[in-house]
């Protein structure tokens, strides 16, 4: 029971962070239904600049305070990623909106490409470690369960504050952002936009903004992920953003593409899925978690092709 709860703590919180990126996902294709695959490289450039701001912070000017420096860096990151994604929109992609279908997928494959490049270029190819104040302040663990084994062994279950930072990180940005979606002018634009983009712009609405506050929405999510990756993890590489990134978009697919709750319902089942099995088997068997995953995923689109919470597609005759 210790180490099944301990497996179900870890795929939870590794789960919230696909959720956070795959939201991002999501919304982009709910309203210009194109898969912006730099995502997951935007998502390793916001852990990056946490890693930097952290540095600045923490290393050069002595700031004490975690939870000072974590407020400080995740809005220098929200700010900062967003201004990249909206500069990659407005040049990458809104030229190439009313092209073939091919275009803004090829376009978005560059743009990741050339994210990975420009940061390994900038900031080399080695990991980046998180400050040790910042991780040892966060390292604190919190016992939930205790037992023995048949053998004698002691196994203990614990929640740790990286965990609950995860958890109620993941919490409060999806309400407000479903709140945003649901309950204000600009959701209902996004919404119209997603349904008949034509039709929205003769009713009054202004595609472009929406659009680009779209991507500037998704952009401040995969900034607090990043944020939350390096926090969990404790470094960054170049590398990071492409795994991430399509278990990300897996996730959004497994629970609904255009569904924000469905988003991070997918990524918590993805989460708990590899960690699970990671758990359950041992050797070169618990190597084979992503063959796991995408297995559940195909298996699910099989018999729910809309995914866990989307809605099937109408067509009209």
């Amino acid at each position: 029971m210790a180490e099944f709860l301990q497996q179900l703590i870890n795929g939870l919180a590794v789960g919230s962070l696909y959720g956070l990126i795959a939201v991002g996902y999501t919304m982009v294709f709910g309203i210009i239904g194109m898969v912006n695959f730099a995502h997951g490289d935007l998502f390793m450039l916001s852990a990056i600049i946490a890693f930097i701001c952290f540095v600045i912070l923490v290393t050069l000017l002595g700031l004490s305070s975690v939870v000072v420096a974590l407020l400080v860096v995740m809005a220098i990151g929200m700010v900062l990623t967003s201004i990249w994604n909206w500069a990659i929109e407005r040049i990458a992609y809104r030229p190439l909106r009313g092209s073939f279908r091919l275009a803004p997928l090829i376009s978005a494959i560059g743009v990741s490409m050339a994210l990975s490049n420009f940061v390994q270029v900038s900031q080399g190819a080695e990991s980046k470690a998180i400050p040790h104040a910042v991780d040892a302040a966060l390292s604190a663990k919190y016992q939930i369960w205790s037992e023995v084994t048949s053998d004698g062994r002691a196994m203990d279950a614990s929640l740790s504050l990286k965990a609950i930072l995860i958890f109620v990180t993941t919490a409060v940005l999806l309400a407000i952002f479903w709140y945003i979606v649901s309950r204000t002018s600009l959701g209902r634009a996004q919404r119209a936009c997603e349904q008949d983009r034509k039709m929205a712009a003769l009713l009054g609405v202004d595609v472009d903004r929406t659009i680009s506050i779209t991507f500037i929405m998704g952009a401040a999510l995969a900034a607090v992920a990043g944020l939350m990756f390096l926090v969990l993890y404790g470094s960054v590489n170049f590398r990071d953003g492409f795994v991430p990134g399509v278990k990300a978009f897996t996730a959004a697919v497994l629970g609904g593409i255009g569904s924000l709750p469905g988003a991070v319902l997918g990524g918590m089942l993805i989460g708990l899925i590899e960690k699970l099995w990671e758990g359950s088997f041992e050797g070169d068997v618990a190597a084979y978690r992503d063959v796991a995953v995408f297995s559940v995923l195909a298996i699910t689109l099989i018999f729910m092709p809309q995914g866990l919470l989307g809605r099937p597609e109408v067509e009209k005759v």
